[in-house]
């Protein structure tokens, strides 16, 4: 991967091309927009909450988007990871850095 200034990254994909993925948290990504997990993000070192994550399946390629949010645009966030839902408070979700996906 390649960082751009713009805070993407460009990535040689399966058809021999490059393609450009911007990185986003999962606490900013817009309702119903697909993406996929980049990464979990450890707030200190052995940080249980994002180790927690990483075992409910928050890993590198597993597909992610925000169901709904909460009241106001606050928590929670009703995250779906493959076919399984969770519930989220915004700063267990901003561990988490996606790459946006074409919808």
């Amino acid at each position: 991967m390649t960082p751009d200034a713009t805070g993407g990254h460009w990535v040689y994909n399966a058809n021999n091309s490059y393609s450009r993925h911007h990185y986003v948290r999962l606490s900013d990504l817009p309702k119903g927009a697909p993406a996929v997990v980049d990464r979990v993000d450890d707030a200190h070192q052995a940080d249980p909450i994002a180790q927690r994550l990483r075992d409910l399946g928050f890993v590198d390629g597993e597909p992610v988007r925000v169901v709904a949010v909460g009241p106001m645009g606050g928590d929670p966030l009703l995250v779906q990871i493959g076919f399984t839902r969770f519930a989220l408070r915004r700063a267990e979700a901003a561990r988490v850095a996606v790459r946006e996906e074409a919808a």
